[in-house]
């Protein structure tokens, strides 16, 4: 089964998603912003993507500087205590699949997991 933690508001979301149906995968869509993954889940997603919690944070169009979370000395425990208030935080689009996890930014990261990705152009 392949997941999609998915903004429909962001372009690189929407073309992750749109890569994955036209390799014919039918991957289950969570709109994050209205079922936020729970903190256990981000810090396996993150972890499985082969990621620092930070890298998975996004900056822009976040209340990230208004939080004060450029921080350096904020525990992961903190950062995941702001991205669960503020699942906005959370960059996108994570991916799961039965090959793995990835932050697909940029968008062709995902044919990394892709069980049936595009052949190279």
């Amino acid at each position: 089964m392949t997941t999609i933690y998915h903004n429909p508001k962001c372009s690189t979301s929407r073309t992750v998603l749109a890569l994955l149906r036209a390799a014919g995968e039918d991957p289950q869509v969570i709109d994050y912003l209205k079922t936020p993954p729970d903190r256990e889940t981000v810090r396996r997603m993150v972890a499985d993507a082969g990621l620092a919690l930070r890298q998975a944070i996004r900056t822009k169009g976040t209340p990230y500087d208004e939080l004060g979370l450029a921080d350096e000395s904020l525990t992961d425990e903190q950062l995941l205590d702001a991205i669960e208030a503020h699942p906005i935080l959370l960059n996108r689009p994570f991916v799961v699949t039965s090959r793995g996890t990835r932050l697909a930014r940029p968008a062709e990261t995902v044919f990394e997991i892709m069980d049936n990705p595009p052949a190279a152009v």
